[in-house]
């Protein structure tokens, strides 16, 4: 069995069993769930130095992935090239305890606001942010919309991505509890999945490995989602150069809208043989 699951005993109460004492006491497996703190390593003018920049709940695995494509979701790094190294903190002893810390080093030429940063994540950490204060923050950036030209993608072969997701989802068949992401290419192809207990992870997973491939911006790719699209995760899909975000159940209003301001398109409710787009569907192609 993969780390990204744990054995734990239940007892299974079914039918007339509720009733009674009868329960049987089995094994069950549960999603990992555990805290992976991201360390940021970058030059100054004074040398070089470490500070820690965010911790999510994940389920370990391709944590290096995980903290990759979180900074490019993110915008602190622009590509590959702006990373030096990404090791687990104690790596040389995996039991030494830090396999829940990872550092990531940048290359030298890569400029750090670290006081931009710290109001960043302070501000979506606590309380949450606002949609009109996100939308700015991603003009800001200097996010644009999805080119008319990049990506066309067939009705037919949307319909098949979720089955074809589904079949891939190793830890979901052991434990029920994960989210799945996947990239996938205008023939149908799924090139990369991760599965995750947090959906936003997942979708990191998803960018980080396309990213150490040098495989981003992925202009001509669709990102598909095991769950709900929110706007965070439009966000994610938009700075990585996804021109199509796929999701197996509804959208928010607020991914409504800024899919709509950038011209990403937007499918929601993928089941069976139907769906709905939500915005910019002349990339969907009969």
């Amino acid at each position: 069995m993969s780390i990204s699951s744990v054995a734990v005993s239940v007892e299974k109460v079914r039918g007339s069993s509720a009733k009674s004492s009868a329960a049987v006491v089995a094994e069950d497996r549960v999603a990992a769930e555990e805290p992976l703190e991201i360390r940021l390593g970058y030059a100054t003018p004074d040398g070089h130095t470490a500070t820690s920049l965010s911790i999510t709940m994940r389920t370990p695995g391709f944590d290096a992935e995980l903290a990759a494509g979180f900074l490019y979701t993110e915008s602190i790094i622009n590509s590959n090239d702006d990373v030096a190294m990404i090791e687990h903190c104690g790596a040389a002893a995996p039991d030494s305890g830090n396999q829940n810390v990872i550092r990531v080093d940048l290359a030298p030429h890569v400029d750090v606001d670290i006081g931009r940063l710290q109001r960043h994540f302070y501000t979506t950490s606590s309380c949450g942010v606002c949609g009109k204060s996100s939308l700015d923050a991603l003009r800001n950036i200097g996010a644009k919309p999805a080119a008319a030209e990049h990506g066309r993608f067939s009705k037919d072969m949307l319909i098949t991505l979720p089955d074809a997701l589904r079949a891939r989802q190793r830890t979901f068949d052991e434990t029920g509890g994960l989210h799945a992401a996947a990239a996938f290419n205008s023939q149908g192809e799924i090139l990369v999945v991760h599965e995750d207990v947090g959906r936003h992870n997942a979708v990191d997973k998803v960018v980080g490995s396309l990213l150490l491939q040098g495989s981003l911006p992925a202009n001509e790719l669709g990102l598909l989602v095991s769950g709900r699209a929110s706007f965070e995760l439009l966000q994610k899909a938009l700075v990585a150069g996804f021109p199509l975000l796929a999701a197996v159940s509804a959208p928010s209003s607020l991914a409504v809208k800024l899919a709509n301001e950038f011209n990403v398109s937007l499918v929601g409710f993928l089941r069976g043989d139907t769906f709905n787009i939500y915005s910019a569907g002349e990339r969907l192609t009969s």
